[in-house]
């Protein structure tokens, strides 16, 4: 059980997508300045449930990320500029008091055994992700290449990353992401994102048929 700095935001961000931040509260201007001392700088991200990131008071989920910091640009008085790329999940297990910025007790928490994942089972998803982009550009008389959109996941290592590399092609709600992102097993990731394609798709559904 590791205690790690900790930065909550108002977006759900999975392993494998990139962070810009642009910092410049004191809390976390010190957070930066004590990461960047360290051999690999890195810090936990988890979805504010409820409240503002800016000047605390919020409700945080238990299940994020951790940002390792790629790059960084020092313009003095506390102010950086960082790209930051997610990497292993993890779990909260205790919150420690912010001082003077947010910490957990945290562990690693990779994809627990569950049932059985197979492509098809992805690329369904896919075909149904392409079917609503579709949908889309025909209701904007657009033309889209909508399985270019979609290209490119299935270069994950593993299907647990395939399934989060196309949760962040999805136009969806922060709640359905954190489904998707604290998913203990693939299957149940499958399932999350699944739904989430349908909430999505009967939302559009929806104001089209107000148009």
């Amino acid at each position: 059980m590791a205690t790690v700095p900790m930065f909550p935001l108002e977006r759900a961000m999975l392993p494998g997508e990139e962070l810009p931040l642009r910092i410049f509260e004191p809390r976390y201007s010190a957070l930066v300045a004590d990461c960047l001392a360290t051999d690999d700088p890195a810090f936990g991200v988890v979805l504010i449930a409820a409240g503002r990131e800016v000047g605390g008071g919020d409700v945080r989920s238990d299940v994020g990320a951790m940002a390792h910091i790629t790059e960084v640009a020092d313009f003095g008085d506390g102010r950086y500029r960082l790209n930051c790329v997610m990497a292993e999940r993890i779990r909260v297990l205790e919150w420690q008091p912010d001082d003077p910025y947010p910490r957990a007790a945290i562990e690693e928490w990779p994809d627990q055994p569950g049932e059985p994942v197979t492509a098809d089972d992805i690329r369904d998803i896919e075909d149904r992700m392409v079917a609503l982009f579709e949908r889309i550009a025909s209701a904007r008389a657009t033309e889209v290449n909508a399985r270019d959109i979609v290209a490119g996941a299935d270069a994950a290592p593993d299907a647990g990353m395939w399934l989060y590399a196309l949760t962040t092609r999805l136009p969806m709600g922060q709640a359905d992401k954190y489904s998707v992102l604290a998913a203990p097993t693939v299957a149940e990731r499958v399932v999350a994102l699944r739904e989430a394609v349908e909430t999505v798709s009967a939302l559009v559904e929806f104001q089209l048929s107000g148009d």
